[in-house]
């Protein structure tokens, strides 16, 4: 805060000055003592001044009684998973409540590097919703497939001084951190240095390794799995999200291990949440109104989402509705069901209203991010599946999940030891090809359970380090859908006989576009309907998302990268073939 800013709230505190601003009856839900009081609240500045009755305002708000909260913190999420830019993110988010996120950019740093942070950092300079990066601590998330980059200590250390950039991004290298691998260990002595910030992501991590894994400075995680992990965690000293995500659902399943001795170490995050989502359901606010509706004390939950995240990240000047803070808050009829806003004010601004929103973030030149498209000698033949023996191992979705299953079974195979696809058998042909480096890079193996009965499915958005990933019953199709997405640069595509059924272009690093969030929202039911009414994609599974995931060699158990099948479990390729 400026020393003029500083003094304009004294003077409307101490009556030697009009506000710009005054909410006049609202019940302010006081975070620091877990209650509510009625007041007048004054805004100079973009700030809050006083609470205090009688004075003057230019603007006068009469809120009749509603309740007044501090705005959203969603204290984990990954911006490119919406499909949307950063302003197109804030257009769909800040409506439901959220005006501050803390985003870790890794998915387009694994495609276009520094660049891709550049990108985030600048497009969402000058948006209504607060935006504070972390700099991604794992590009690529492992050496075991080729990413668009490697991101070092030294160059997350160019950007960690920024004051928007609050720390390390989630710490995945488990195993570099308690072996004390050198370049992890570099990145992680930047926190003392800037005195700087490191979340986490340990799912199933307890005992000795989680004490290391603390010991290392990570003081956060978003990956619990169960009541009895949160409750170790919490006492142990970390923070701990209860996520609720489009894929990743944790608040339900770890609300029982938070009670009101713990609960000021619990955050909420979204994760990745897609625009259908956020339009359907919420965003923040959606998993806050969940653990609300199923038992948590609404005040300690609006404590969780707003005053907890603000601590955990040092964000001095906002998360409780008092004097010195930002006027961002959030105006509600009821707290008891849930939280949905009627007017969203940032800094003392009305941005939102009705969940609609009213003040749009403008566009920003992807520029240098665009495309991201180098793809050496892709052929037809890229595609084969060649192995000597009818026994095989195949990738086994997991319904509902991104975890794979270990499955083997028996093929039909031509002479030269090709496979042929089986109509009785739900056995797909995945592929992935890199398209970063122009490596020529191209790997398959045999997926179960994905359900398509014809046709090809294939995307750029394939986690973590976003090659091409396709998945079909016949090569020409997969051909057909791997070409288009080289040609426009990065997307989804489905095609079927040779014919392409629907494309959704994403122009910015194949991974975002700058669509709105209704019109994302709209072409991905499109696409999803197609691919179950026309593929034939079981329905039990999200045709695109779990696609997504099968390329991402940290979750167990078997994924293909572009190098190869890979066993998670072992952390070692294997052959296709048993």
């Amino acid at each position: 805060m400026d020393k003029k800013i500083r003094e304009d709230l004294i003077d409307v505190a101490m009556g030697r000055a009009d506000a710009d601003l005054v909410i006049r009856n609202v019940n302010v839900i006081d975070v620091y003592s877990q209650s509510i009081f009625n007041t007048d609240v004054y805004i100079k500045d973009g700030m809050i001044a006083s609470f205090k009755s009688g004075g003057k305002a230019l603007k006068e708000i009469d809120a009749e009684g509603m309740y007044m909260a501090p705005g959203l913190i969603d204290a984990h999420c990954h911006i490119e998973s919406s499909h949307l830019s950063p302003p197109e993110y804030s257009n769909a988010v800040v409506p439901m409540g959220t005006t501050t996120v803390i985003a870790d950019p890794h998915e387009i740093c694994n495609v276009t590097g520094l660049d891709g942070f550049e990108y985030m950092l600048r497009a969402s300079e000058n948006i209504p919703l607060s935006v504070f990066l972390m700099f991604p601590s794992c590009v690529p998330a492992t050496p075991f497939e080729h990413s668009g980059a490697t991101l070092l200590a030294e160059d997350a250390e160019k950007y960690i001084r920024d004051e928007r950039v609050l720390g390390l991004g989630e710490m995945m290298n488990y195993p570099g951190v308690v072996n004390k691998d050198k370049e992890v260990m570099a990145k992680l002595a930047l926190k003392e240095k800037w005195n700087k910030h490191i979340d986490g992501h340990a799912p199933s991590v307890s005992g000795s390794g989680l004490d290391g894994y603390i010991s290392s400075g990570i003081n956060t995680d978003h990956e619990c799995e169960t009541p009895e992990e949160l409750r170790e965690k919490v006492s142990k000293g970390m923070y701990v999200m209860l996520r609720e995500g489009t894929a990743c659902k944790n608040v339900l399943p770890l609300l029982p291990g938070v009670d009101e001795k713990n609960a000021r170490r619990i955050l909420f995050c979204t994760d990745d949440r897609q625009p259908g989502s956020i339009r359907d359901e919420g965003a923040l606010n959606y998993g806050v109104t969940l653990a609300i509706r199923n038992g948590l004390d609404p005040i300690l939950a609006i404590t969780m989402a707003t005053l907890n995240a603000s601590e955990c990240y040092h964000l001095e000047d906002r998360g409780a509705i008092s004097p010195g803070k930002r006027a961002d808050f959030l105006l509600l009829k009821d707290i008891k069901n849930g939280i949905y806003p009627e007017k969203v004010f940032i800094k003392g601004e009305l941005v939102a209203e009705g969940q609609k929103i009213s003040t749009r973030a403008k566009g920003y030149d992807s520029g240098k991010v665009t495309g991201r498209m180098n793809v050496k000698d892709f052929s037809r033949q890229k595609l084969s599946y060649k192995v000597p023996s009818d026994h095989v191992r195949i990738i086994g979705i997991t319904p509902g999940g991104v975890v794979t299953s270990k499955k083997e079974g028996y093929i039909k195979r031509e002479k030269d030891g090709e496979w042929v696809h089986d109509k009785e058998k739900d056995v797909l042909k995945l592929a992935v090809i890199e398209r970063h480096h122009g490596t020529g890079n191209a790997s398959t193996a045999l997926i179960e359970g994905y359900g398509m009965k014809h046709g090809a499915v294939a995307t750029t958005i394939a986690h973590d380090s976003h090659n091409i990933i396709v998945i079909g019953d016949n090569d020409d199709d997969m051909m057909f859908a791997v070409e288009k997405l080289i040609d426009i640069g990065g997307g989804i595509t489905m095609f079927k006989d040779g014919k392409e059924l629907m494309t959704h272009t994403l122009e910015i690093a194949g991974l975002m576009t700058n669509d709105t969030a209704d019109e994302v929202a709209k072409t991905l039911e499109k696409m999803h309907e197609i691919a179950y009414s026309e593929l034939g994609v079981s329905r039990a599974i999200d045709p695109f998302m779990t696609l997504s995931f099968m390329a991402l060699p940290v979750i167990p158990s078997y994924k293909l990268t572009d190098v190869g099948l890979f066993d998670v479990d072992t952390f070692s390729f294997v052959e296709n073939a048993l």
